[in-house]
């Protein structure tokens, strides 16, 4: 057996399905079916049922799965921490990036990190919903989370500062001959928004209700990238944070009256190690917060 297999095995519990499993995991669906099989077959038992609504472990297989949890956990500690002399730091650190947060301030602290640490593998992934990175880092998936404050946010978060939002406008638009765009003035504009259950939706939702406007869809995209690229086209205004606009578009964004921001946290794992606590404060040490000044 293998922590690879007990990897897979809680994901399809935790999922329900192998499919699902498979997408959370970024690997293919067949690999994950051929591990819990080959699990199954060396174990002697069946670990999952086949239900209506999905897969679900069996007796035999809850029990495995505490033990294997707390496996998987010990594992990852033990590889965080081993040889953890100041250059000698080896094993895996996972990072989970909200959608749009920390996209400016991200690479330079964990190119600095690389520096330090020359032999530790750092896997980084976004995840657009606050929901979704909280079920991550219960599960012990994740070592480090760099999110937008919440409701859901833990007591021992950790506030970095504060990402201002503005306002990407097309080429031409008439409010881009003001420095600052109140927000009344986007009454009637078409609207570039984000995936439904995102952190970015959320806070334009908020945004605009607050304001009185309800908002005239015309889109919806996943990446703030593209958001930014299809409203300096024409196709509608969108909102973003100031550090996820694309070198080149600085011309075409406002900050907004009254101002918007978000306080953006990281959430570290429970018994962190010396990658995460180094990855914390070289974060501290980046610029968050900060008035933004246009491009003429």
């Amino acid at each position: 057996m293998s922590l690879r297999q007990y990897e897979y095995a809680l994901a399809v519990a935790e999922e329900g399905s192998v499919t699902a499993a498979a997408e959370l995991l970024r690997v293919a669906q067949p690999s994950v079916s051929q591990q819990i099989r080959g699990l199954e077959r060396e174990l002697g038992v069946r670990l999952f049922a086949r239900t209506p609504t999905g897969l679900v472990p069996t007796v035999v297989g809850r029990a495995f799965l505490r033990e294997a949890e707390v496996a998987v956990n010990a594992s990852r500690r033990a590889r965080a921490t081993a040889r953890a002399g100041a250059d000698e730091l080896v094993g895996e650190l996972v990072v989970a990036v909200q959608m749009g947060f920390g996209t400016r301030q991200l690479p330079g602290a964990l190119g600095a990190l690389r520096g330090r640490f020359p032999r530790l593998e750092v896997t980084v992934f976004e995840e657009p919903s606050s929901a979704e990175l909280e079920r991550l880092g219960r599960r012990g998936v994740l070592d480090l989370a760099l999110m937008a404050a919440c409701e859901r946010s833990p007591a021992d978060a950790h506030h970095l500062g504060d990402e201002e939002f503005v306002v990407v406008l097309g080429a031409g638009h008439r409010l881009l001959a003001a420095e600052r765009v109140g927000l009344r003035e986007l009454e009637g504009e078409p609207w570039v928004r984000f995936d439904r259950d995102s952190a970015l939706d959320g806070v334009l939702l908020n945004v605009l209700r607050d304001n009185g406007l309800a908002p005239n869809t015309v889109a919806r995209v996943s990446q703030t990238a593209t958001a930014v690229r299809w409203a300096a086209h024409g196709l509608g205004v969108t909102l973003v944070p100031v550090s996820a606009v694309p070198h080149g578009y600085e011309h075409l964004v406002r900050p907004v009256l009254p101002a918007v921001s978000q306080p953006v946290i990281a959430v570290v794992r429970h018994s962190a190690g010396p990658a995460e606590t180094a990855l914390l404060e070289l974060l501290r040490q980046e610029s968050w917060s900060g008035s933004f000044s246009p491009v003429s």
